[in-house]
């Protein structure tokens, strides 16, 4: 009896402790199941004014990777560009919002010109899940451990001002690519638009702002 009641005690302390971790661990339990359709895009009258001048054409996206823990930057000891396993890379929910960043330029009517990526594979991944166009490689993306060296700003600035549409150019990039140029790091996933002015520095003004999908 007393094996019998020890036995029940622990199958009871499981079924307790099972909703608990699950509360614990904030879904994490099912975080490979994640999909684009799980995640929204939090409104606000800045995303509204962003999503309006996309719509409208001759914008520029500027948008950092997906989520790819650590998020402080950095990559590992031995990084290669030819190797992602010597990278940050994606985790599912930086893969998730690759494709409902996708999905909600799809869904807003965005025309996608041209698509831009930093050769480094988390930048990569989330262009390519985002599946709005024929990816392109771009070293004017790619920031060194100082951020951008000047002449890959110099590119970048030329990029962005001259960038005229009619659609809208896509750039994926790092977080100390997009401070050089217009002075902020956004969040991972965050989408900021630019607008492009060719004759006033540095090339282009800040539309608006879309929070990551969360």
């Amino acid at each position: 009896m007393r094996r019998i009641g020890l036995a029940v005690i622990s199958v009871m302390a499981r079924v307790v402790a099972l909703p608990l971790l699950l509360i614990l661990v904030g879904g994490c339990a099912t975080a490979e199941d994640l999909t684009a359709e799980d995640l929204t895009f939090l409104p606000s009258s800045a995303a509204e004014e962003a999503w309006e001048a996309l719509v409208k054409g001759g914008h520029v996206a500027l948008i950092r990777h997906g989520n790819a823990p650590p998020g402080g930057g950095g990559d590992l000891p031995g990084f290669r560009f030819d190797d992602c396993r010597t990278q940050r890379n994606l985790d599912d929910y930086g893969r998730a919002q690759g494709k409902a960043l996708g999905k909600a330029f799809r869904s807003h009517g965005v025309r996608v010109d041209r698509i831009m990526s930093s050769l480094i594979c988390r930048c990569l991944d989330t262009a390519y899940l985002m599946d709005v166009g024929r990816v392109e490689r771009s070293l004017a993306l790619v920031p060194n451990s100082y951020g951008l060296p000047p002449d890959r700003l110099r590119e970048l600035r030329e990029i962005v001002s001259t960038w005229r549409g009619p659609g809208t150019l896509v750039l994926v990039t790092h977080g100390f690519t997009i401070q050089p140029l217009i002075g902020i790091i956004p969040a991972q996933a965050e989408t900021v638009v630019l607008r492009p002015t060719p004759s006033v520095e540095p090339g282009a003004v800040v539309v608006g702002r879309i929070a990551p999908p969360q």
